[in-house]
């Protein structure tokens, strides 16, 4: 009998503020992480980097991107192979919000929610993040959240109104 596979569509968020050399400075990081990322599936979109100011103690300016993978990978295998990219490329967990070489997150995935101990989908704090929406907008603007109900883009327009007062 034929093993069927599940096939799983993820929304990544990858961001970067502390260059590992000269050679790899934040956008080329973004860019060996999405190369590794895609030996375990499909890459289906990758967004335009954008820079964005710091957020929390951090000085340095990030640059932030999205992506999305189609992969056979469950969720928590999923994550452990990002973390593992991440300290292949030199990110080191001192400081919550402290400068990093890369940052690599699932936001969102084609199952709706998941928990663990180790996972939360969706991202808990996504839905307030520009870094993170502005990216994955340019992507997957209909993409919608399965515990608000709204899309990407609308969450967007809704962090951008909240910060600017309206």
């Amino acid at each position: 009998m034929a093993k069927t596979s599940t096939r799983h569509q993820y929304a990544l968020a990858l961001g970067s503020n502390r260059p590992l050399s000269a050679r790899l400075p934040p956008k080329r990081l973004l860019e060996a992480a999405i190369g590794q990322i895609a030996r375990w599936g499909k890459v289906l979109a990758v967004s335009p980097v954008i820079p964005t100011p710091p957020l929390g103690p951090s000085q340095r300016v990030f640059v932030n991107g999205a992506m999305l993978l189609e992969s056979d990978l469950p969720p928590d295998a999923m994550l452990a192979r990002l973390q593992a990219i991440e300290c292949n490329l030199g990110r080191r967990r001192f400081r919550r919000w402290g400068a990093r070489s890369v940052d690599v997150d699932i936001i969102l995935w084609s199952g709706g929610r998941w928990n663990s101990r180790s996972l939360q989908i969706p991202h808990p704090a996504f839905r307030e993040r520009d870094f993170v929406l502005a990216p994955l907008c340019t992507i997957a603007s209909d993409w919608r959240d399965p515990i608000s109900g709204f899309s990407v883009r609308h969450l967007l327009a809704r962090s951008r109104k909240a910060s600017s007062g309206g």
